[in-house]
């Protein structure tokens, strides 16, 4: 009874957290637009600027808040813009990313089985299959809805796994769908891209604009608009990567968790995180992506940053919470 009750309660906290993301996203966007505005003031001479000369910072600051609603509007379209080509087409980004095809019962029955018998056993709709061709230990779960879902394994995986952990492996990503975490990262990895690449366009405008052709005091007003929105962009940004340290690393367990209540193995589950432990480095795949895999070995300074709980400590909680064992490594007994 516990468990459910917790697993309700994570489920209703990544709804809660999309609908804030989605509440706070028109916020950050208008501080970037703010921040273009001064930048498009500082770089304009005195063409923007109503003081005498040019030199009255607040004339500066009223002329990059009469401009304010011009930006915004310009940040909305291009922010609306990538947002419908990332909710419809994120998949295919994903995809070209890792380098994933999708497969079929044909060409990979057992694969594809083992997950339809999981979908079956939940009255849930199956998600799409797709392999990545590397020797590397990893799978994910992407998608915004039932019809984009879709779960993802590397050919390193297939060929180091037996049947009952590669089942333990499918139960996981389809708890990260089922406890709506899929769409959770998804969403953060949209809004992320989108304030990377408006800061990216304010910060180019400010190398390739440069502050010349101004009197003195007009490049210092410059100067400063510049520094003030230099700052903003800044803020912004780091609110939205944030976002995804934000999101809490407990779905890992729950994830092993529900794939425990899936499969009815604890000892599968933590068979196939110790055969992933160390070997699950995708090189050269986008942060976001390796956010929604099943482990993210990358921590950061001091694992401040990690984004998913250490294997050790998920094996533990198996272990204690689960009444999982771990895998008897043989000994070698010496002749007598």
């Amino acid at each position: 009874m516990m468990g459910a009750v917790g697993l309700r309660t994570h489920i209703w906290n990544n709804n809660l957290k999309s609908i804030l993301l989605l509440a706070g996203f028109p916020f950050l966007l208008m501080l970037l637009a703010f921040a273009a505005a001064l930048v498009l003031t500082g770089m304009g001479g005195d063409t923007y600027s109503s003081g005498q000369g040019g030199m009255d910072l607040g004339a500066d600051f009223s002329a990059a808040i009469d401009i304010w609603p011009t930006m915004a509007l310009w940040s909305i379209i291009i922010a609306g813009i990538w947002f419908v080509i990332a909710w419809f087409g994120h998949q295919t980004m994903i995809d070209m990313a890792t380098g994933a095809h999708s497969v079929t019962r044909q060409e990979e029955p057992e694969l594809y089985n083992l997950l339809e018998n999981l979908c079956i056993s939940r009255g849930i709709t199956m998600p799409k299959l797709k392999v990545i061709e590397t020797d590397v230990l990893n799978a994910y779960a992407s998608g915004l809805t039932d019809k984009q879902y879709t779960v993802t394994v590397t050919r390193g995986l297939m060929a180091k796994l037996n049947k009952a952990e590669l089942e333990a492996v499918l139960a996981h990503e389809l708890s990260h769908i089922l406890n709506r975490d899929v769409r959770l990262l998804v969403v953060s990895v949209i809004f992320v891209g989108i304030f990377s690449f408006v800061a990216q366009i304010v910060f180019r405008s400010l190398f390739w604009g440069g502050l010349g052709g101004r009197s003195s005091g007009r490049r210092g007003n410059a100067a400063l608009l510049m520094i003030i929105a230099i700052a903003i962009v800044a803020v912004a940004y780091f609110l939205a990567i944030a976002i995804r340290f934000a999101l809490s690393r407990k779905r890992e367990y729950m994830a092993d968790a529900g794939a425990v209540e899936l499969t009815r193995n604890p000892d599968a589950v933590i068979s196939a995180l110790e055969k992933i432990s160390g070997h699950a480095e995708m090189d050269n795949t986008p942060d976001g992506v390796r956010e929604m895999m099943i482990e993210n070995p990358k921590a950061g300074f001091a694992g401040v940053f990690a984004t998913h709980p250490p294997i050790e400590k998920r094996i533990e909680a198996l272990v204690e919470f689960a009444g999982g064992q771990r895998r008897v490594r043989s000994t070698s007994v010496p002749a007598v």
